[in-house]
């Protein structure tokens, strides 16, 4: 309109008329959002507490604090503001060929499958961590997160039955081939309760991939973004950002809920799964333990024959394990 005025040396009226454009769409001066400024000043405060999450997930988080935006308003602001997640290159995995991988037995529902693993760090002295991780598979809740100096086949027994009295007891646990893992000691307390183990392929991580996938969060967020004084600091941390993990990050593959929101609109089809298998017996201490007869024996086979597994009717718990 400016263009065609200076060009032909008429008034804004006539061009307007001729045009048959309003004089006040001409005159409108762009006034911005009342809320924006506010919403700029959260968006600051999100980034800088979660530097690793980019645009959507930061929309997520908006959300569920009762704003009312989406992803275009945040991605405009978001690029206005400069803000940047770095970008990573990402090493190109092949698919694994176990029956036992993600691919092929996937869950199918809430406490269908967990999967455990364990991830090292170090403490400010440089001291060693050891963390083990439980992920419902289909809700992508954490359901433990537990640090220790160190953890052995009893450690992760103690960890699970812990679980199987609070939360039920899933039909499938998939974990790699570590000896913590395929000892006599979790394979007994599979048999009590009626779990089958998945396991692996050896040297195939990417078939556990929600495990691996969740310890690239907790590597990004946590371990690479904290210092840890001493374990019980470590634990500290552990709780409070298992619980933020929960409730509070949106996660991508539930449509952008937190776990805990999406675990809500789930049945578990397992529940407290006890039927058709001695998880009663375990809470009562009057199983014994089972010797393994359909796994060849191994050294770590032949180490928990040797260690007695006593389960105190009290807390239903492992208590002399090794």
């Amino acid at each position: 309109m400016k263009h065609v005025q200076q060009q032909l040396d008429q008034p804004e009226r006539r061009v307007c008329r001729v045009l048959g454009q309003a004089r006040s769409t001409q005159r409108y001066t762009a006034v911005p959002r009342d809320g924006d400024e506010a919403l700029i000043r959260r968006m600051h405060e999100l980034v800088r507490q979660h530097p690793r999450r980019g645009y959507r997930m930061i929309c997520g988080m908006l959300r569920l604090d009762g704003w009312r935006v989406n992803v275009k308003r945040v991605y405009r602001l978001w690029k206005q503001e400069g803000f940047k997640v770095p970008v990573k290159q990402h090493k190109r995995r092949r698919l694994g060929h176990s029956e036992n991988g993600i691919l092929r037995r996937r869950a199918e529902h809430k406490d269908h499958v967990w999967c455990v693993d364990f991830i090292h760090d170090r403490d400010e002295r440089g001291r060693p961590l050891k963390w083990l991780s439980v992920v419902d598979e289909y809700t992508r809740e954490c359901v433990a997160l537990e640090v220790e100096r160190g953890m052995t086949a009893a450690g992760v027994a103690n960890v699970l039955i812990d679980l199987f009295a609070s939360r039920g007891v899933p039909k499938h646990i998939r974990s790699d081939n570590g000896g913590e893992f395929i000892a006599g000691t979790i394979r007994r307390l599979a048999d009590l309760t009626g779990v089958e183990n998945l396991y692996i392929a050896p040297g195939a991580p990417w078939e556990n991939g929600f495990a691996e996938s969740f310890h690239s969060r907790l590597r990004d967020e946590l371990l690479n973004a904290e210092i840890f004084l001493d374990v019980l600091d470590a634990k500290a941390q552990a709780r409070n950002w298992r619980e933020e993990y929960n409730r509070r990050r949106p996660h991508s593959s539930l449509g952008y809920l937190p776990p805990a929101v999406y675990a809500a609109t789930c049945a578990g089809a397992s529940g407290d799964r006890k039927d058709g298998s001695r998880w009663d017996l375990l809470e009562r201490g009057d199983a014994a333990p089972l010797p393994s007869q359909t796994h060849p024996s191994t050294p770590h086979e032949h180490q928990g024959r040797q260690a007695a597994a006593c389960v105190t009717p009290a807390a239903g718990r492992m208590d002399r394990l090794s």
